[in-house]
């Protein structure tokens, strides 16, 4: 299992991936650059990437059979048809193939267990945010999936894998997530059972999983299961019952959990955790 040092680590690097600079700063970590566009002419070679190795880097094809998938007309390049040979792509372009985006990059799974203090975007004018955090985890181009508000804390999941994150923001079946929950007072029994019975807020119905005191604490720690990507709904749950928050804790994500991560800390997770995800 690999463990490293989050935010608090001296030793923290203050480039992408892995830098040479021993300044403690933040990083902007795997956010993706804006730059504005430019022609492909414009572009230093470098910079390009002939588009049949771009999709053979996929993993869809070999090269030759991408030169013919590419000449029926089955790839697309920023919304556009290429059928040219030894057409060049950069690697921020949307490269799809037969409808689905594809990436060149090495797929990358990492669980954060999150501090407060850290925005969860990959914005470069919020302040600390939880790609500094996750800045020399991989160099893949990885997303936080779902969000943790600034003060919130607990685990969250970055990737680059679109078929993971279609997972979790399916609105049929979404993946599951445990929080641990305390309120300014003590959650009324008839409360809790209204809210795991399911209720309106606006017309809208209101559901969770799971709902429940947690063991030996106060009756205002509450250990509450939903599916949606955000925790917004937790806010709206509660404050429907004129409870108001005090802390938010990603306890559990599907299989995945804390065990091993101190806060501010991350690790990539095993072939066997990536396995089981696919498999939700």
């Amino acid at each position: 299992m690999s463990r490293h040092q989050g935010a608090n680590d001296k030793r923290k690097n203050s480039g992408r991936g892995r830098g040479n600079s021993k300044s403690k700063t933040y990083a902007r970590g795997n956010a993706p650059v804006k730059t504005k566009k430019v022609s492909k002419q414009a572009s230093s070679d470098s910079d390009l990437i002939r588009l049949n190795k771009y999709i053979a880097n996929a993993g869809i094809c070999s090269r030759r059979e991408a030169d013919q998938h590419i000449a029926m007309g089955l790839v697309t390049v920023n919304g556009s048809v290429v059928t040219e040979m030894g057409y060049k792509v950069q690697l921020d372009d949307e490269v799809r193939y037969d409808g689905a985006r594809i990436s060149p990059e090495k797929k990358a799974y990492v669980l954060l267990n999150k501090p407060k203090g850290f925005a969860t975007t990959t914005s470069t004018d919020k302040g600390r945010t939880v790609m500094d955090l996750v800045a020399n985890a991989t160099n893949s181009r990885i997303k936080p999936i779902g969000r943790l508000g600034r003060n919130s804390t607990g685990l969250l999941l970055f990737t680059n894998d679109e078929k993971i994150v279609k997972k979790f923001t399916n609105s049929k079946n979404g993946v599951s997530r445990l929080f641990h929950v305390e309120l300014d007072k003590n959650l009324k029994l008839e409360d809790l059972k209204k809210i795991q019975e399911g209720f309106k807020v606006d017309d809208k119905l209101i559901t969770v999983e799971e709902i429940s005191y947690i063991d030996g604490s106060p009756k205002k720690e509450i250990g509450i299961k939903i599916k949606n990507t955000g925790n917004t709904v937790l806010r709206t749950i509660f404050d429907h019952f004129k409870y108001d928050i005090v802390k938010i804790d990603c306890v559990a994500i599907a299989h995945l959990t804390k065990k091993d991560i101190p806060r501010g800390n991350w690790k990539i997770l095993t072939e066997q955790e990536v396995n089981t995800l696919k498999m939700l």
